[in-house]
């Protein structure tokens, strides 16, 4: 396998697919972005050379917007694009048929040691490789939004991934200064998204039986437990949190306490209409009662959210941006 991936291609664009294209020419590779049209292709640029204007603004890059655009390249033809890689990020829709159908595409003009990633939120690779000739060089590689801001890449292998590669990828993401993690036994959500799915449901449930608003209970978790996690994991947090004793001495004091909890907790696993419905309206209710300093509309808020994401990660000691 290739162990310097040089170029890359990254199939779709959005939100994440341009994020991924930044995060990419940033890292000093070139990469050309595959669009199905020409107005896609622009709706790509103009988000992209918008990243760029805020990563100058807040002085999280040295190089000049021009240079870091001259590494990128637009195509509306997937061959070319797919042909050009050592390394293809998929940034396509969340469905089994549709990845799996692009394997084909991906196998019919990939290098013969190309790498192919998914940037799927949750679907098993061993499922989306099912079909493939090859299946031991396709991977996931899953980011959290945005993309060239949050460093966390979860690497996913499928049951005939080679493991070798793995690492090269966790060595590549490592250089374009990620955070990778590998999975070592795949299960559907990954790692970040089922633990961030399991917070929402708790909020979405305690919402729906009255205990608080959406907007308290946001904020309980924004100025409480998520202002700690930005610093480390709860399970250091409450290595700390029982003093000389430790996680273990906490465990055995208030364990107790924290199983009476969970008994109470929510199990429920299917969204109905109503709890979606309670959620949304409150989160749009939240929204609206921000002071508009930060944000109070989606562009507002992504804004904000995206300043204070740049200003948490320059105090991270061992992550540089």
């Amino acid at each position: 396998m290739i162990k310097n991936f040089e170029k890359a291609c990254v199939i779709g664009g959005g939100v994440i697919g341009s994020s991924f294209t930044l995060l990419f020419a940033m890292g000093k590779m070139d990469v050309i972005s595959y669009n199905r049209s020409l107005e896609s292709e622009a709706k790509t640029k103009k988000i992209i050379e918008k990243y760029v204007d805020e990563l100058i603004e807040k002085k999280v890059v040295s190089e000049d917007k021009q240079t870091i655009l001259s590494r990128i390249s637009y195509t509306t033809n997937e061959q070319e694009a797919i042909e050009f890689a050592d390394i293809v990020e998929e940034c396509i829709p969340e469905n089994y048929d549709v990845k799996k159908e692009f394997v084909k595409v991906f196998e019919k003009y990939a290098k013969p040691d190309a790498v192919l990633c998914s940037a799927t939120s949750g679907l098993l690779v061993t499922k989306i490789a099912e079909d493939a000739n090859r299946p031991e060089r396709i991977f996931g590689a899953h980011p959290y939004n945005p993309p060239h801001l949050i460093p966390l890449i979860e690497i996913s292998q499928g049951e005939k991934s080679d493991p070798e590669t793995a690492n090269d990828l966790r060595e590549l993401f490592t250089r374009l200064g990620k955070k990778p993690i590998i999975i070592r036994n795949e299960v559907p959500g990954f790692i970040a998204n089922r633990l961030q799915a399991v917070v929402l449901r708790e909020m979405m449930d305690l919402v729906d039986k009255g205990v608080v608003s959406m907007e308290d209970c946001e904020t309980a978790l924004t100025f409480g437990p998520a202002i700690r996690w930005a610093i480390m994991g709860p399970g250091q947090i409450f290595e700390l949190g029982g003093g000389e004793h430790g996680l273990q001495g906490l465990l055995d004091h208030i364990g107790p306490s924290m199983e009476t909890w969970l008994e109470d907790a929510a199990t429920w696993t299917k969204f109905t209409d109503d709890i979606k419905k309670k959620t949304v309206d409150g989160v749009h209710e939240a929204i609206k009662n921000r002071p508009a300093e930060i944000g109070n509309t989606h562009e507002s808020l992504a804004k904000y959210r995206d300043g204070m994401l740049v200003e948490i990660l320059r105090l991270h000691k061992d992550y540089k941006i």
